[in-house]
């Protein structure tokens, strides 16, 4: 691939779309990943000093996530700020002795949102995005959580092609080569949840949605039908994830 062209192209989004709103600050959240990581480095060429970076850990999260997340704002020269969540999710938690990693998780997920939120009201600029196209496609993301944004400019790419992209960006070797991470828990790991690496599911993914090819085609070729199944279930039963809330049509005249 045109790495060089690609990032022009997202950089150009970024420039393009913020000046629309008539703002000129944007603010992402730095988790300690890949995603998280290719958006900022992209925000700081564009935004210089306008950009914010949020770190957001809590109990749950990997000790690592923050230590790697302030080696590649120190690297880019990214200012940054750590919000910790722990004390506001412990706080709803507290009577809830029976709630799973899962709902913590979430929880985590969306009040690192509603920090991010509150962080661009008080600095008047832009929440960036940071899922890419396998976790859309999937629903692999928190319902107005990690997938809540403004603008994207990674969302049309695959997981599997941002690790060579992240290399072609310099972001640092100790993010490109940890395992994929929600960081929703300690020890939590997309790859293992999903039941399949994400080239894996990214080879097959590109050839359902962007070649339009059915499952008998797949079949053919030697793609495991349990692999074409997950990932069809999952594109269907996740695609409201993706959609604005439906509003009921009524007709005040009959």
């Amino acid at each position: 691939m045109n790495w060089q062209n690609i990032k022009d192209q997202m950089t150009t989004f970024l420039k393009d779309e913020v000046s629309k709103t008539g703002l000129s600050r944007v603010v992402v959240g730095l988790s300690g990943g890949l995603d998280s990581a290719i958006v900022a480095v992209l925000c700081k060429e564009v935004f210089g000093d306008n950009l914010s970076v949020v770190l957001m850990p809590s109990h749950m999260s990997s000790d690592a996530s923050a230590k790697d997340a302030i080696v590649l704002c120190e690297k880019f020269n990214i200012k940054y700020e750590i919000v910790e969540i722990a004390p506001m999710v412990k706080g709803y938690f507290d009577n809830a002795e029976d709630a799973s990693a899962l709902r913590i998780g979430n929880l985590s997920a969306r009040m690192r949102m509603s920090v991010l939120y509150d962080i661009s009201a008080r600095d008047n600029s832009l929440v960036i995005g940071t899922s890419n196209k396998s976790e859309i496609l999937l629903g692999y993301g928190t319902l107005y959580g990690d997938t809540a944004c403004a603008i994207n400019p990674i969302g049309q790419m695959y997981k599997s092609d941002e690790f060579e992209f992240a290399r072609f960006l310099s972001v640092t070797d100790a993010i490109i080569n940890k395992p994929p991470s929600a960081d929703l828990w300690e020890g939590q790991s997309d790859e293992e949840e999903l039941g399949y690496s994400y080239k894996t599911m990214d080879d097959v993914l590109k050839q359902l949605v962007d070649e339009g090819k059915c499952k008998d085609e797949l079949v053919s070729t030697g793609v495991d039908k349990e692999l074409i199944d997950m990932l069809q279930y999952r594109i269907k039963a996740n695609a409201f994830k993706g959609k604005l809330p439906t509003i009921a049509n009524i007709n005040f005249k009959g």
